[in-house]
């Protein structure tokens, strides 16, 4: 059932979260080789933006501590979780010290972290950022990426995490 605005164009923010919650997203974590080691965060917002030039976009939190960091830094790797990296997804959506213990990764043709059996890596430089409210969008030049095409992405819906099913298309 639809819920229409209230009091004169009105949203209220859990009505809105709850609303485009119906839309699916990937999960990702985007790392960076810091000179204490490397860092990371989970980003749930993050798409494709330009074929020409390269460019993608991801909104961490204002509120985020780590995106400060990569920023200094001006590059860093989306990583693309797959299906069975929910412990990884909530791992690096926590603030502690070192997310990274025990988590396998190699680094990516540019330095920076790409973890062991994600669905894909894009490794960026920043490109420009924008006021998005309570969010920071980041526009990112890709500058080289790959995939896993025998992974499978873990996605979010409705507040929780969900599995693709595979079912061929009919015509």
């Amino acid at each position: 059932m639809s819920q229409p605005l209230s009091g004169g164009g009105t949203v209220d923010p859990r009505t809105m979260r709850d609303v485009l919650g119906h839309f699916a997203s990937g999960v990702t974590v985007v790392t960076a080789q810091g000179d204490a080691g490397p860092i990371g965060f989970t980003c749930q917002s993050f798409s494709s933006l330009s074929l020409e030039p390269p460019l993608v976009v991801i909104a961490p939190a204002r509120t985020s501590r780590t995106w400060p960091r990569l920023r200094e830094l001006g590059r860093f790797c989306v990583n693309v979780l797959a299906e069975d990296q929910i412990a990884l997804s909530a791992r690096f959506a926590r603030s502690s010290a070192d997310k990274f213990t025990g988590v396998s990764w190699r680094p990516s043709p540019q330095g920076q972290p790409v973890l062991h059996d994600v669905v894909a890596w894009i490794d960026c430089e920043l490109w420009a950022e924008y006021d998005g409210g309570d969010h920071t969008l980041v526009a990112a030049r890709v500058l080289d990426l790959g995939a896993d095409p025998g992974r499978r992405p873990l996605l979010f819906h409705r507040g929780a995490y969900g599995l693709l099913e595979t079912r061929a298309l009919e015509g």
